[in-house]
């Protein structure tokens, strides 16, 4: 009689992958904890304010006036739970939102573009944020200047 040993070998993968980084704004935050995923970043809901300034409330993900419902009570595809911690999906927040996201994946490099939603205080009233450039003589001219009076804003790109 002949005795057969299968060594069985199990590979359990950890849900965790190396850390990412994120660029939002004017800031690249280190994101030490992200659950691997090939299309989307998970990351720990405390994480949330430093990569884009949200908060994860009991009624949803908040900022300033922008509230963007989620139930925390069950798997969703913008929050679940593994191993008994609470994972955010910031791309799907930001597809919720209409924000412009690029990932690179071999550098491990997710960047989010503006909030249309924030941005829509400057399109609802008609006003153009503030900025100064030089003139043709080097004086600084700032938008500000002509304050009250119509102006005509051209501009161009040489590419």
């Amino acid at each position: 009689m002949r005795t057969f040993v299968f060594l069985i070998v199990v590979l359990i993968s950890s849900p965790l992958s190396a850390s990412t980084v994120v660029l939002y704004g004017d800031r690249a935050v280190q994101v030490n904890s992200v659950l691997s995923d090939p299309n989307d970043l998970w990351v720990l809901p405390s994480d949330l304010p430093s990569i884009n300034g949200f908060v994860l409330k009991p009624e949803g993900a908040c900022i300033d006036d922008i509230c963007i419902p989620i139930r925390q009570d069950e798997d969703s595809s913008i929050f679940i739970t593994r191993q008994g911690k609470a994972w955010f999906n910031v791309s799907e927040l930001a597809k919720r939102l209409n924000q412009a996201t690029a990932v690179d994946h071999d550098t491990g490099v997710w960047s989010f573009g503006a909030i249309p939603a924030r941005r829509s205080g400057f399109i609802n009233q008609g006003l153009a944020p503030n900025f100064s450039l030089p003139d043709l003589n080097g004086n600084l001219v700032s938008l500000s200047d002509f304050k009250g009076k119509k102006v005509m804003l051209l501009t161009w790109a040489s590419w």
